[in-house]
Order: C-alpha cells, then structure tokens, then sequence
C-alpha cells in the first residue's frame, strides 16, 4: 500500500490509501486531511497498523512534530485507532472532540487529557484557518459523530458521510451522491435514525464550496445541493419505504 498526498483546497491535504482487499474488486479508500496552519490539525489519524503510511505522508508536508490537534468524526479505529501513537510523536499534540465522545471514551483511552469542544465552537488554526465542530448525533452512525468546518475554505470534512467503493480521483466534480446511496445499500452502515434528514440539511446550510470525504473522492462544486440529496435518501429510508432494487435490507 502506499499513501497518495493531494491539496483539494488551499491549505488542505488529502492523505488516501487504497486497500484493494477491502470490499473487491472495487476496493476502499481511507482518508485523513492535514489542515495546515500556524497549529496544524488532523482530521482522522487512520487504522493504528497504518500509522507508518500516514506518519510518512504527513511528513512530506509538515514536520509531523509540529501537529498540534488531532480531531476526527467519531469513535472507531479507522478514524482515531492510531491517535496515542500521535500523541507520542507529536508532543505539543492534544486530542480535540465532542462533549460527548470525551466523556464516553476519550478521558479514558487518550494518553492526553483531550479537549471537548462543544457544538459549534471553534479551533483557530493560524494564517487565516479556523475549523468549527459540528454535533451530528447517530449521523451517520455513533452517538459521539461530528463533523468539521474549515471556514475560510468552505471545506466540510465530511467524516463517513457519502462513503462509497472504489479508488476514485482526490477531488471530482462529478455525482458523489450515488455512489454513497449504493454504499449504503452495501453495507448498511448509517443508523437510520429519523433525524438523519434534519441533521444532514443542517449541514448544507453552511453552502460549503469543498466536501472532504473519509472513503471517496473529495467533491468540490455545489455542497449543500448534495448533502440535500443525501438528506432526501435518507429521508427515505427512515420513512419505512423499501430501499430501491438492489438493496440488502429494509429501510
């Protein structure tokens, strides 16, 4: 495996490594973004058996030492498995996530006491950058999930949500809604709770130019048309309709 470095808005990094044995014959991606800045951020640190391929990636842009947040969606090996490792490497580093996921998990398996961050705040990174938290309970899936909003870009990192198959390019213009509907007809990985629809339209409210995908492409283009349409998928879903042929469950 190797990790591909791709800057998808000015002063962010895409940091993606293919699996192919995952999910064959079209494969998986795994994504961290690197918000560059005076006190640089990682949103995801990647499966802890990865660490080696995101710490050597990281370190083509920056010196990985100088990382001073690590932050991801929510709770899960993928996104946070490799976060002691580092904090080990980076000693100036701390945690930062919701209210909720430090005090159900973080306060416990962090080697650092984390930050909470609470709906809304905000991180001001430095030369300009300024990400925002943003709650999205059970959205798409773990009571603690959240997003984050890079304000001077207008980049979402989106965490799981529009997660699809395949090794795609780093940034497309083209459908990612698609895509993240047959992926969740795959999988059937979104907890379906009814106020997914509300939750996700939130998020478009924010009109973001760039949506930092953790299993796909980066989209950049209309985000909150897309995140609408996603909205209205899983409107579906919830509604107790039956999801269109091809899918493995009942919504």
């Amino acid at each position: 495996m190797e990790t591909r470095i791709d800057e998808i808005a000015d002063g962010i990094f895409r940091l993606s490594t293919f699996v192919p044995e995952i999910a064959p014959p079209a494969g998986f991606t795994f994504n961290q973004f690197l918000v560059t800045g005076d006190e640089p951020l990682l949103f995801h640190t990647g499966l802890r058996k990865m660490f080696p391929l995101t710490l050597g990636a990281v370190g083509r842009v920056i010196a990985p030492e100088r990382l001073r947040w690590i932050t991801f969606g929510h709770f899960e090996a993928d996104e946070c498995g490799a976060m002691n490792e580092w904090l080990a490497v980076a000693p100036g580093s701390q945690i930062a996530h919701g209210l909720t996921g430090c005090m159900v998990s973080l306060n416990d398996v962090a080697d650092r006491a984390p930050r909470p961050l609470a709906d809304g705040e905000t991180i001001e990174l430095g030369r300009g950058r300024r990400v925002r938290r943003v709650d999205t309970p059970h959205t798409p899936h773990g009571w603690d999930a959240g997003v984050l909003y890079e304000e001077s870009t207008g980049t979402l990192l989106c965490g799981d949500l529009f997660t699809q198959l395949g090794d795609g390019p780093a940034l497309t213009e083209g459908d990612i809604v698609a895509p993240a509907i047959a992926a969740e007809d795959m999988f059937g990985y979104s907890s379906l709770s009814p106020t997914m629809g509300a939750t996700i339209r939130a998020l478009a409210d924010l009109s973001p130019r760039t949506l930092a995908l953790m299993h796909g492409p980066s989209f950049s283009g209309d985000g909150a048309a897309a995140l609408r349409a996603l909205a209205d998928d899983y409107d579906r879903r919830t509604s107790g309709r039956e999801p269109e042929a091809g899918g493995v469950r009942a919504a």
